[in-house]
């Protein structure tokens, strides 16, 4: 692979753009960087227990960790709010910072979903309710988990309405002494500009690891772009701009760097710069096709970040209106995303250079973060070990 110097990793996003004019800005701003924390840290518990490819919505979980939030009350509100990073925000009015952030990004290409199905024995106070439906545009439904058909079919029409039916048999099983289950499901279409062009794309060789190699639609394009490199980590990082406003932050180590030890330095203040160093250049970028669908009982991963007491038989679930003794079974997220080319013109040709330009290709294990342009809302951070894989 031949670039313009080294190219480095990347990750995430969260350059905090709105000006502290105001403690609900500044409030805003913290949300954001707060959430792009909690991301990076689950991504890397996620990333570190496997070796295949890795999808999180740390937007859409967010929604649906603050609809519990906002369930919870004493010390296991302190603790979940410790977990999430939140602690600087008061819990009381962060449903109203959530939903300034909500309203901030548009969901064009994004179909998402948060819910809480309590059992239907839970009596759910309005109060919470309304709370849950307006500020965090989130779902409250009680289940019988006592019939385990009922309570499957329920949960996942819920998750098939919420994603245009993209996230199909969201859950298989459920235990009939569920008293509550916390869902966040999410499908998107990445949509670049400048466009990839189908008439471009070609199959290549990407290699998963030193002894596997598979064939995959390899897209193209020569252009302008914004690129970075990382010498402490050994990766390059290429922003890819999107026409929802949103952007891709691709992170590639380099030859010989295993993606493992790069994803060990994603955190949010890692991220912030990365981006401050991106800079224009020309380049042709040859970037795979993919679509990934992946799903997560997260149960164990955020008992990692110490995020316990909601599991335990002592949670204290009191501002939903439940029964003492009320606790969290499991939370479930699927997320689909497809990336593809956007543009099958063949007019909307590749930028023309006096000579060719280096060329920086993704046929190897990488890391991609999706965010927000405008607000640096992190929206999706990912892996691609094996582009042919879902």
């Amino acid at each position: 692979m031949t670039h313009p110097g080294p190219i480095s990793l990347v990750s995430i996003v969260l350059v905090l753009l709105l000006s502290p004019a105001s403690s609900e800005t500044s409030a805003l701003q913290d949300l954001i960087s707060r959430n792009a924390d909690f991301g990076a840290r689950l991504y890397r518990v996620l990333a570190a227990r496997t070796d295949e490819n890795v999808l999180l919505c740390p937007f859409t979980l967010s929604a649906a960790l603050t609809v519990l939030l906002s369930a919870t009350n004493g010390q296991t509100r302190e603790q979940l709010q410790a977990g999430l990073t939140l602690t600087r925000l008061d819990a009381q009015t962060l449903p109203d910072v959530f939903q300034t952030l909500r309203n901030a990004i548009p969901t064009v290409s994004l179909q998402q979903g948060a819910a809480i199905f309590p059992s239907q024995s839970v009596q759910v106070a309005s109060s919470y309710l309304n709370l849950v439906q307006t500020k965090l545009g989130g779902t409250v439904q009680g289940v019988d988990y006592t019939n385990a058909y009922e309570a499957i079919n329920t949960i996942n029409q819920w998750a098939l309405e919420q994603t245009v039916d993209q996230v199909q048999d969201f859950i298989s099983e459920v235990d009939h002494q569920t008293q509550l289950l916390l869902a966040a499901v999410t499908a998107y279409r990445a949509s670049f500009t400048p466009p990839f062009n189908a008439s471009s794309t070609q199959d290549e060789r990407f290699y998963v690891d030193s002894y596997h190699v598979v064939m995959v639609p390899m897209m193209f394009r020569a252009d302008k772009y914004l690129l970075a490199y990382d010498a402490a980590v050994k990766a390059g990082v290429l922003k890819l701009p999107m026409t929802d406003g949103a952007a891709m932050l691709a992170v590639l180590p380099d030859e010989g760097v295993d993606v493992t030890a790069v994803e060990e330095e994603v955190t949010a203040d890692k991220i912030q710069a990365w981006i401050r160093q991106l800079k224009k250049t020309k380049l042709e970028v040859q970037f795979p096709r993919f679509s990934l669908d992946r799903s997560y009982s997260l149960k164990d991963a955020l008992q990692t970040l110490d995020i316990t007491q909601v599991f335990q038989d002592d949670a204290d679930l009191s501002n939903m209106g439940g029964a003492e003794g009320s606790k969290l079974k499991q939370v479930y997220h699927t997320s689909v995303i497809s990336v593809e080319e956007s543009s099958s013109d063949t007019s909307a040709g590749d930028a023309v250079f006096s000579s060719p330009p280096p060329r920086l290709t993704f046929n190897r294990p990488f890391i991609f973060i999706i965010y927000h342009q405008s607000t640096s809302g992190l929206m999706f951070i990912g892996r691609v070990n094996d582009p042919t894989c879902k």
